[in-house]
């Protein structure tokens, strides 16, 4: 993989992950213990919406994390190439997924033994 590559991969990641840092806080979306607002429909509605925030604030620090994996990857030369198998990973692929560690098929691989 050429240096214009590299960089190129490298600002669509910094690029994702300052989406993420700019994002409201998970800490202002969720009421306070016993702050009760509303009827019963209002109060079930207001749980659900706090759960689905908590789950989606989890799934984008698992995606953070994969984000600053791919970056320190970037660094030591090691990025693009699949954890599987040491192959490259198709350029296509990294296109749609930046910060993957497998390609194509190691990760159908791992998704079908799950």
């Amino acid at each position: 993989m050429n240096k214009s590559d590299l960089l190129r991969y490298r600002n669509l990641l910094l690029s994702k992950r300052q989406e993420f840092s700019t994002g409201k806080s998970l800490v202002d979306s969720i009421p306070t213990a016993g702050e009760l607002r509303g009827d019963p429909v209002d109060m079930a509605a207001s749980e659900t919406d706090t759960a689905m925030q908590i789950r989606l604030h989890q799934t984008d620090g698992k995606l953070l994390r994969a984000i600053e994996d791919a970056l320190a990857r970037i660094r030591h030369e090691k990025f693009g190439i699949c954890d599987e198998c040491a192959q490259p990973i198709s350029k296509a692929r990294l296109e749609a997924v930046p910060w993957t560690r497998w390609c194509r098929d190691c990760k159908e691989r791992r998704d079908s033994q799950i």
